[in-house]
């Protein structure tokens, strides 16, 4: 049986912007979905992140400072609850769905520094594995397509529906969804083992990394390296 047949977590953060290294949490969504994709669980978390939510990422995910103040949790206890979460999935080799992986894991990383807390690596004692990204794996079975590959071009792709773009359950359930349909549609990437697909991710988003900085070297882009790690960013402490 390939893993697109079995049981999954998926996994989505909407946060207060897209940098890893400063930005923070604002909800959280985890689904266990069975192997025809029924949910089997669901857990949610509203953070109030400690600092203002800029009005770019509320008009996104429709989130104030002001109802976060009101209803959201201090922010470590969330950030915990989250962390433990994802490792006791990890922990029982159940493969976890998350849409652009080395954004949300990365962020959830840093929350972990900030807050004092063990990270998702320090409690599984490796990177976390086996994940499962539907943008690398559609950029991997599907290079040339031109186009937008945000979570919505995918669902309109691959013909999944996406109730409430940028509400974080409704991001995961379609990202399981997209991931599922990639696996039933090509034979190469529906094998058994979630590890193996987990190393052969890690070396198409190398591949894509590189190829994307040629790219920017050919377009004249200024812009820094692209890091081609995955799906963590190496945290480079401050000297």
């Amino acid at each position: 049986m390939s893993w697109h047949q079995g049981l999954l977590v998926s996994f989505d953060l909407e946060t207060t912007g897209t940098d890893v290294e400063q930005d923070r949490i604002v909800t959280a969504a985890l689904l266990r979905l069975e192997g025809d994709g029924r949910p089997a669980a669901k857990l949610t978390w509203l953070l109030d992140p400690g600092v203002p939510i800029p009005d770019e990422a509320a008009a996104i995910h429709g989130i104030t400072t002001a109802y976060v103040q009101e209803h959201g949790r201090p922010p470590a206890t969330a950030i915990e609850e989250i962390t433990e979460a994802l490792a006791e999935a990890l922990r029982a080799e159940i493969p976890l769905v998350v849409m652009n992986a080395r954004y949300d894991l990365s962020l959830l990383d840093r929350e972990c520094r900030r807050h004092g807390l063990r990270t998702l690596t320090e409690r599984l004692g490796h990177t976390p594995a086996p994940v499962i990204d539907p943008l690398v794996l559609d950029k991997h079975v599907d290079r040339y397509r031109k186009g937008k590959r945000a979570l919505q071009a995918l669902c309109g792709h691959y013909g999944v529906r996406l109730d409430g773009a940028h509400e974080a359950g409704a991001d995961a359930a379609a990202a399981a969804g997209v991931a599922r349909r990639i696996g039933e549609k090509y034979p190469a990437v529906a094998i058994p083992s979630p590890r193996a697909l987990h190393t052969l991710q890690e070396q198409a988003a190398a591949e894509q990394a590189a190829s994307f900085q040629a790219y920017l070297r050919r377009s004249g882009d200024p812009r820094a390296i692209v890091e081609p790690a995955w799906p963590l960013i190496p945290y480079q402490a401050e000297v």
